[in-house]
């Protein structure tokens, strides 16, 4: 990714303690728009923390953490969740739908919650999971879809607000291989048409087939950087 592209995450000398643990220790990252970041390192390294800093969901106790040109330290906890709206979208191991609205509707409330109109809303939703193979889905409530179903009901959700970051927390983590794969395959495909991903995942198949750039964190810092060459 060159220097003409944009950097859309600017981590800077960040710093997080919880009491006397320290969960990011002096950690620095950029990560400019189109690339396909992984980040991978054993339980309790700082990964986990690092997407809740980039996704607006935790504050640093020291350093930079900007996320398409705007200082997430210098907003309120509202202004954080506009933004977090706004601008970011996020994809869970385990979906994190709302069991009581059928699929359209958990995608089209992400929308409307930024104020979009309901009508618009749906519509677009609609779109979404049609380019997505759900739209037969549509009325159906998360409980009655597959696990593969209910993950592309929530990237569909995750792309609503056409986000400048999509961020990705273990995404095929809670899927059966053959799901997995299908989810990959999708990460790809909006990989290359120009959305910026993180994916926090321990699944070295998942970072090779999925990013372009492969970081691994240990005690709160990057250990090691690398390219990596995608198995496509």
């Amino acid at each position: 990714m060159t220097s003409e592209h944009p950097v859309v995450v600017r981590l800077d000398g960040v710093h997080k303690e919880y009491g006397d643990s320290k969960a990011l220790d002096g950690l620095s990252l950029q990560i400019r728009a189109g690339e396909a970041v992984a980040v991978m390192g054993p339980s309790g390294c700082g990964k986990s923390t690092l997407l809740n800093m980039v996704a607006g969901l935790d504050r640093p106790t020291s350093g930079l953490v900007e996320v398409n040109g705007q200082d997430l330290c210098g907003l309120t906890e509202t202004g954080l969740a506009v933004f977090r709206r706004r601008h970011i979208g996020m994809i869970f191991q385990f979906f994190n739908l709302i069991d009581d609205l059928p699929a359209l509707d958990n995608v089209a409330l992400a929308a409307q919650l930024t104020g979009t109109p309901a009508r618009q809303a749906r519509r677009r939703a609609l779109e979404l999971l049609d380019e997505l193979g759900v739209a037969d889905r549509r009325d159906n409530y998360p409980a009655t879809l597959s696990g593969g179903e209910r993950q592309r009901v929530a990237v569909a959700r995750a792309l609503m607000n056409r986000p400048a970051l999509l961020l990705a927390d273990e995404p095929t983590g809670a899927l059966d291989s053959r799901s997995g794969e299908q989810v990959m395959d999708l990460l790809i495909d909006l990989n290359q048409i120009g959305q910026t991903l993180l994916i926090v995942t321990h699944d070295p198949h998942l970072a090779t087939r999925c990013a372009s750039r492969l970081v691994e964190v240990a005690d709160g810092r990057i250990a090691r950087e690398s390219a990596l060459e995608q198995t496509r």
